[in-house]
């Protein structure tokens, strides 16, 4: 080949090569994934973040909410719009042909929006299937790196909303340093009312603008993938069952009753209590936010109201908004808007003192026993007990999923094993074949210490006992040091005790447990570790104990129970034998109306407390 036509060629051939590689990075710049630096691990998450816009028959708010999501800045970031475009009904009557007509304006404005930030996707249904469906229908991740910001189209978003969610998903999903398997994603409305206290006003401290409350946001939510594809599997199973989403207590519980089947969120409210979820939540002071509801006329109002809150806008910014707060300085607030408090496990005496000054400002606390007590009775238990407002409340037992659950939605709860070993005298446990019940006895009577130390009244509960009304705290007799029941594990020691017990309190009741767990003479019902310390305290000067006569003040069941044996008006508990049938313990508070929980061991109602 002549050599000025091989050169030729190779010039040719790489303008060809420059040409392709061009093309080849301008669409892949144009197709990739977000590539966001990890703050914790500084490695490149890639993740999709999809608008679902879900619109019906009002075109001048779409339009107001297609421009505004438009002119948002996306930094060069791509973001995919998806519009969900619902059909008017099939048995709509009169005025068919005007909106039919409306429906194909509302398309030719959508198939002549220009969206610049990514795809274009328009789903267009051939019936009507309701604000419900359309939530419910909109997406399933298709990965754990797949997220949904849904809006109504009678939203109007702020420019600077992407740029906040997309820091919100760096610092609170991908930094692990940051992140919790609770939430399940963020709301851009204004927070505005308390949901269990069907719809009193929220009111949040001025100075958190980051906050996280359990009631969904439908006015531009940020929706995370696990939680939502979990959400999705517990509906259809609910559905398939005819079970309803009913929450009494809650707001929405009256929204379902009114709307039924046309609404979503109270089925998701009801997932929400079950799981103990919580949604991220902002607080921009002056009625701002960064999505807004023009509440126009539709599902969920008959006539148009307005918006709701105030645009925040770039210029009228006076706070930080990009800093975002580490995880573990952000209040968590349940339904009733109380802050909870996630996450406390305590392992061992230093830790216990350090929570005890962080307790609610009451005298008492009580400690419930959950050794032997099945999941199902123990969250039985938990609804009576949110029902009375015992806000001071410690679990201990040795399931330690259980414990971790409880500890997730708030509860304080005692990891027993880790406790047991910072005990200081491990000998007592090798002196017992019945090695793990004094373990149990060496944990409560080491809890009990600390609380007297500590100048909290202590009550002592097993979970086979259920307190019917809050006379159950009220002392018979106030002159004494303790009371306890022989035949079942109920004990309290008052705070003044401590004084009298003496620091070799815990050993005592170690040794009289050696002692009488192994004597053959001892009744089995009486082994329980409120006999066994007024067995050890017998005879000690100046200690003052009172005996509790449950049967007297309570109801006992048994397999000869009758129903409607409890008349709620004079017992201060129902208890029963560890060794019951737990069917025969369901019926029987089904019977009293004292079975509080469903299905998924979650408790029935919402109970709020307070103003």
């Amino acid at each position: 080949m002549h050599p000025r036509r091989r050169s030729l060629l190779l010039l040719i051939f790489a303008l060809s090569s420059a040409i392709l590689l061009l093309c080849s990075s301008r669409h892949l710049s144009s197709t990739q994934l977000h590539t966001l630096p990890n703050p914790s691990t500084n490695s490149i998450p890639n993740f999709s973040f999809t608008i679902k816009l879900l619109t019906f028959d009002r075109l001048a708010s779409l339009r107001r909410c297609l421009h505004s999501l438009a002119a948002a800045d996306y930094s060069g970031d791509r973001a995919d719009l998806h519009i969900f475009v619902d059909h008017l009904p099939v048995n709509a009557s009169g005025l068919v042909e005007r909106n039919l007509e409306e429906s194909h304006r509302i398309l030719e404005f959508i198939d002549g929006f220009g969206w610049r930030h990514g795809e274009k996707f328009v789903h267009y249904r051939t019936g009507n299937a309701g604000l419900q469906a359309q939530w419910l229908e909109a997406w399933w991740p298709a990965s754990d790196d797949e997220f949904a910001f849904v809006v109504e189209d009678d939203l109007e978003v702020s420019p600077l909303y992407y740029k906040f969610l997309k820091g919100l998903i760096l610092r609170y999903y991908y930094d692990k340093s940051n992140y919790s398997p609770l939430i399940y994603g963020a709301s851009l409305q204004r927070p505005r009312f308390v949901a269990g206290k069907h719809g009193n006003k929220l009111k949040v401290d001025g100075d958190a603008h980051l906050f996280l409350y359990q009631i969904v946001g439908t006015w531009g939510q940020l929706l995370f993938p696990k939680p939502w594809k979990e959400f999705r599997l517990w509906y259809d199973i609910h559905k398939a069952k005819g079970l309803k989403p009913i929450l009494q207590g809650m707001v929405t519980t009256g929204w379902y009753k009114k709307m039924g089947e046309r609404i979503w969120t109270p089925w998701f409210i009801k997932f929400i209590h079950t799981k103990g979820y919580y949604n991220i939540y902002t607080n921009f002071l002056n009625e701002r936010a960064l999505s807004v509801s023009h509440r126009d006329a539709g599902v969920n109002y008959g006539k148009s109201a307005g918006p709701d809150s105030n645009l925040l806008q770039e210029s009228s910014l006076n706070f930080k908004l990009w800093e975002m707060q580490p995880l573990r300085k952000l209040k968590w607030y349940d339904f009733c808007f109380r802050e909870v408090h996630p996450g406390r496990i305590v392992r061992n005496l230093d830790e216990l003192g350090s929570v005890l000054e962080f307790m609610q400002k009451q005298t008492t606390v009580t400690l419930i026993s959950l050794y032997r007590t099945t999941e199902k009775i123990a969250r039985n238990l938990l609804c009576h007990l949110e029902r009375l407002d015992v806000l001071n409340s410690i679990f201990v037992g040795n399931d330690y999923e259980f414990l971790l659950d409880l500890s997730r939605r708030g509860y304080l709860v005692i990891d027993s094993e880790q406790f047991v070993s910072n005990i200081r005298d491990q000998s007592l446990m090798t002196r017992s074949s019945e090695k793990r019940v004094i373990k149990e006895i060496l944990v409560k009577a080491s809890i009990l210490h600390k609380l007297s130390e500590s100048g909290y009244n202590a009550w002592l509960i097993d979970g086979n006992i259920i307190p019917v009304s809050d006379s159950f705290y009220k002392l018979p007799d106030p002159s004494c040091d303790i009371m306890a029941a022989n035949n079942v594990e109920i004990l309290f020691l008052k705070s003044s005790s401590s004084r009298i017990l003496g620091a070799d309190f815990v050993s005592k009741v170690g040794e009289a447990g050696i002692s009488l767990i192994s004597s053959s003479s001892a009744p089995p019902e009486h082994k329980h570790f409120a006999w066994i310390v007024t067995k050890a305290l017998e005879g000690k000067a100046n200690v003052r104990i009172h005996q509790l006569d449950v049967d007297m003040h309570g109801v006992k069941l048994s397999s000869n129970t009758v129903d409607g044996a409890y008349s709620g008006t004079s017992k201060k508990w129902v208890f029963w034998p560890l060794s019951l049938d737990i069917a025969l313990i369901q019926r029987s508070l089904q019977a009293m109306n004292m079975w509080l929980i469903d299905e998924d061991l979650s408790c029935t109602a919402v109970v709020c407390h307070g103003k």
